[in-house]
């Protein structure tokens, strides 16, 4: 592993950093130059990225639920490497299912404070480190769901939606202290977040996100399946000097999923008209072909 790069002399705390998004990350922050403390619930695998990594990335044991363990993941990061540069706020999973009618209000709420108060509390409790190392780059995982409907729950697509409001709220008042917060809206990316949203044990999880990056080139204008290391490569972005002039907004990265219905880059998909209308594709081609042959138009 090389040396050096983008964020040498860095340190970082990244949640959900064991597997997915957050693994991806972390590999990428190394190779970038940084110091990372990896937070996580799954402690085996954290045990594993110590062995891997050496010096360079310490483990803590994160639940993203209690502020303590968060407060503790960022300061256990300035104690060690010697300050705080850098947060990745990633942790997550799907949360509460089911419609408006059929969700809990509980559920939501847990939801909620997965999703939406584990982002508060990291911003609450890494920005005074950072502002003692005179800046910094906080960066918080939100989701196409949190843009436009119709990519998860209502509860996981609402707090979603939060993260990305917080994170326009918090550069406002941030920016003073020369800390920088930004969101990244993943699109289908190839995790294990599919697999947990059904109840599946993390093993077979893990091998749907293996299905998911071999099938799913289809889903966006981008033929090329999303994978962990896209939306890595953005947070390795926004969190060095290449993005020092970019704070308050969200980056979304989904191959074009969210560009517009399907007919308008799929060639072979119909459009929502003739679909009312009941007209086919090579019949509006067809009657289209008869007015061009009258010199219509």
């Amino acid at each position: 592993m090389t040396e050096g790069g983008r964020l040498k002399n860095k340190v970082a705390v990244i949640t959900g950093a064991a597997s997915g998004i957050g693994l991806a990350t972390l590999e990428r922050f190394v190779a970038e130059g940084a110091s990372v403390l990896a937070a996580d619930i799954q402690d085996e695998k954290g045990a594993g990225l110590e062995h891997r990594f050496g010096s360079r990335v310490v483990y803590r044991h994160c639940n993203v639920m209690d502020e303590s363990d968060i407060k503790a993941a960022v300061e256990t990061a300035a104690a060690h490497f010697g300050g705080l540069d850098i947060l990745f706020s990633n942790a997550g999973a799907v949360g509460a299912r089911g419609t408006i009618e059929e969700v809990s209000v509980t559920d939501f709420d847990a939801t909620m404070r997965l999703l939406l108060m584990s982002v508060v509390a990291g911003a609450k409790h890494a920005a005074p480190l950072m502002m003692a190392r005179g800046g910094g780059s906080i960066i918080n995982t939100a989701s196409v769901a949190g843009v436009q409907a119709g990519y998860g729950p209502i509860a996981y697509s609402t707090a979603k939606a939060a993260v990305v409001h917080f994170t326009r709220c918090a550069a406002a008042e941030l920016s003073k202290h020369r800390i920088r917060i930004n969101a990244i809206c993943p699109g289908m990316i190839a995790t294990s977040i599919f697999g947990d949203a059904f109840g599946l044990a993390r093993p077979v999880a893990d091998q749907m996100a293996a299905m998911l990056a071999e099938r799913s080139s289809v889903m966006q204008p981008i033929p090329k399946p999303g994978l962990p290391e896209d939306i890595a490569a953005t947070a390795a972005h926004l969190a060095s000097d290449d993005a020092a002039f970019i704070t308050g907004t969200h980056v979304i990265v989904d191959g074009g999923l969210t560009i517009g219905p399907r007919n308008a880059w799929d060639e072979k998909a119909v459009s929502p008209l003739l679909d009312v209308l009941g007209i086919s594709q090579e019949q509006a081609d067809a009657m289209i072909a008869a007015r061009k042959a009258q010199g219509e138009f």
